[in-house]
C-alpha cells in the first residue's frame, strides 16, 4: 500500500511494483500545493493514472483521517506500507510551516496509530530527505553524516525518522528510511528547480540561476529513485536501515543548464545571489544501498535530461 501513491514518485513506484506482479493499493488525497501548477498537476495526474490502470486499486483519502485510513488498511491488509504523503518541497514547507507540521507530523502519527491497530503489517518504508543533514560537512555524505536540519522541511523529516524508529523498536514493526535528493523527471508538477529549468526552456524564458550556478545537488532521475524504493520495500536486508537513494554524484546548477542548452541553444540565463536559507549540499554516498540492496542507478544527469526533454516534447501540444 502506497500512501501518496498518485504523486510524482509514488505513481512511478506503483508501476514498477505492478510490473513485478505485486498487488498495489494507492491511498491518496489528490492534492497539489503549488497553485500556479494546478492545471499541469491535473494533466500529469491523468497521465500517471492512465499508466497504472487497470492494475492498481485507488482509494481517495487523507492520511490524517484516522477512521478512513484504518478502514482502508483493514480492508486491504497490506504487508508493507510505503509513506510518501507529505508536503513534497522545502520551499512550500517553509512557507506553510503550520501545514507542514500538520501533514508531515500528524499524518505520520495517524499512520502509526493505524499500523499499531493491526497485526499484519510487516514493514513501513518512509520517504525522508537529504535535507535532514542540513549543511553538508563533507561530501559524499553517507548515512552517518550528522543530522542538523536548518529549515522546517528537514526538521519535520528528521522528527518523522525519530518517531518511526522509536515506534518500530517499541512495537516490533520493521522500518526502512529512504533519503532521496533532487529528484527530477516527467510528470513533476511541484516546481522543483529541475522542473522550473525545463519548463522555462520549453517556454522560451530566461533561467534564473542562484549563486552563479555553483550550487551542487545530487540530481536523481525518477526511475532510479523509484527502483530504490522497490528494493527497499522488498529486500529482507533493508530491515531497520536508513539508505541514501540518489545518483551518488554531485552536479552543479550550471552543469544542468549547460546540458539543457544542447536542446535549447538560444537558452538565456540570469545569475542571482545564492539563497542563504537553503542548506549547502552535494553528492550523497550510496555505497550502503549498493551493497545491501543491490541498488544501481542507471541515469546520468545527461541521460535523465534527455528522457525528460523527450517526454515534454512529445506532450507539448497537449500541455
Amino acid at each position: 500500500m502506497i500512501i501518496g501513491g498518485a504523486g510524482f514518485i509514488g505513481s512511478r513506484l506503483a508501476k514498477k511494483l505492478i510490473d513485478l506482479g505485486q498487488e498495489v493499493v494507492i491511498y491518496d488525497k489528490f492534492y497539489n500545493f503549488i497553485e500556479s501548477e494546478k492545471d499541469k498537476y491535473v494533466f500529469y495526474l491523468r497521465q500517471r493514472l492512465n499508466n497504472l490502470c487497470p492494475g492498481v486499486k485507488i482509494v481517495y483519502g487523507d492520511i490524517r483521517d484516522d477512521v478512513n485510513l484504518l478502514k482502508t488498511i483493514k480492508e486491504n491488509q497490506p504487508d508493507t506500507i510505503i509513506h510518501l504523503a507529505q508536503i513534497p518541497l522545502a520551499t512550500v514547507s517553509n512557507k506553510l510551516s503550520g501545514e507542514a507540521l500538520d501533514i508531515n507530523i500528524n499524518g505520520l502519527t495517524s499512520l502509526i496509530k493505524a499500523i499499531g491497530a493491526v497485526d499484519f503489517i510487516k514493514r513501513l518504508v518512509y520517504s525522508s530527505s537529504s535535507f535532514v543533514y542540513g549543511h553538508f560537512k563533507y561530501a559524499p555524505a553517507d548515512e552517518n553524516h550528522p543530522t542538523n536540519p536548518i529549515d522546517v522541511y528537514g526538521g519535520t523529516k528528521l522528527a518523522c525518522e525519530s518517531l518511526i524508529k522509536g515506534f518500530g523498536t517499541r512495537f516490533g514493526i520493521d522500518y526502512t528510511i529512504i533519503r532521496p535528493s533532487a529528484v527530477y523527471g516527467p510528470t513533476d508538477a511541484n516546481l522543483r528547480v529541475s522542473q522550473i529549468f525545463v519548463d522555462s526552456a520549453f517556454n522560451g524564458k530566461e533561467l534564473v540561476i542562484e549563486g552563479g550556478g555553483e550550487a551542487t545537488l545530487d540530481f536523481t532521475y525518477i526511475d532510479d529513485i523509484a527502483q530504490g524504493f522497490v528494493l527497499a520495500a522488498l529486500s529482507p536486508q533493508a530491515k531497520n536501515e536508513i539508505f541514501n537513494i540518489t545518483r551518488g554524484e554531485g552536479r552543479t546548477l550550471k552543469e544542468f543548464t549547460d546540458i539543457l542548452k544542447q536542446y535549447f541553444p538560444d537558452l538565456k540565463t540570469i545569475i542571482k545571489p545564492a539563497d542563504q536559507t537553503r542548506p549547502v549540499r552535494g553528492a550523497l554516498d550510496i555505497k550502503k544501498a549498493k551493497e545491501i540492496l543491490g541498488y544501481s542507478p542507471k541515469y546520468s544527469l545527461e541521460d535523465g535530461i534527455r528522457e525528460y526533454v523527450a517526454y515534454i516534447k512529445n506532450l507539448s501540444p497537449k500541455l
